[in-house]
């Protein structure tokens, strides 16, 4: 569900945070219209209102922990974690975690990949909350997913800055709901950055 979907419809804050995203044509292919979140970033109040509308919807959900996807949930997962009171953990690409690990692989467009979580993250029965910049597929949330669960959590939600148009409605991923902020932006619709 996207947020205007669940009563920010007109909330200034959305369009902030979508006029922040800068849109890179063709990269990292041919076709594609990169959601760059750089340009997000370097604006303190748009970065803001991202974290502020994800935690007004999860603080009283009993989420206790966060777990944010390589990399880009890395930078939204950690300050929306604090502020709800849970831990964040971390899910990473193949080889970046000491320890032992649980791993799920998951298939990309042009290939697959894989995630990786310590098993120490997560206790059993914990509520999690996992956080991505964009959803497209969905394969990668799949695979986070199936990583806490396998690991004993019960994933409560999933959440992204920017998500394809056809993620709109009651749409859930492995069962589970996604809420997501903003929709991409198309090429037309933007201003370039030099």
């Amino acid at each position: 569900m996207f947020a205007v979907e669940n009563g920010l419809q007109g909330d200034p804050r959305l369009k902030a945070i979508s006029d922040a995203i800068r849109v890179i044509p063709h990269f990292p292919k041919t076709g594609i219209m990169f959601q760059d979140i750089t340009t997000l970033l370097l604006d303190p109040v748009a970065f803001k209102h991202v974290v502020d509308i994800f935690v007004d919807r999860y603080k009283h959900m009993n989420i206790s922990l966060v777990a944010g996807v390589e990399a880009r949930g890395f930078i939204f997962g950690p300050p929306i974690a604090l502020a709800i009171g849970a831990k964040f953990v971390p899910l990473r690409k193949p080889g970046k975690l000491p320890g032992r690990v649980i791993s799920e692989e998951y298939e990309l467009e042009y290939g697959s990949d894989r995630l990786e979580m310590s098993v120490e993250a997560v206790k059993s029965d914990e509520r999690a909350l996992i956080i991505d910049d964009l959803v497209a597929t969905g394969g990668t949330l799949s695979a986070s997913i199936n990583l806490l669960e396998r690991a004993g959590a019960e994933v409560v939600e999933c959440a992204c800055v920017v998500g394809l148009p056809k993620f709109k409605g009651q749409c859930k991923l492995k069962g589970k709901p996604l809420y997501v902020l903003v929709e991409p932006r198309e090429f037309d619709d933007i201003t370039l950055y030099n």
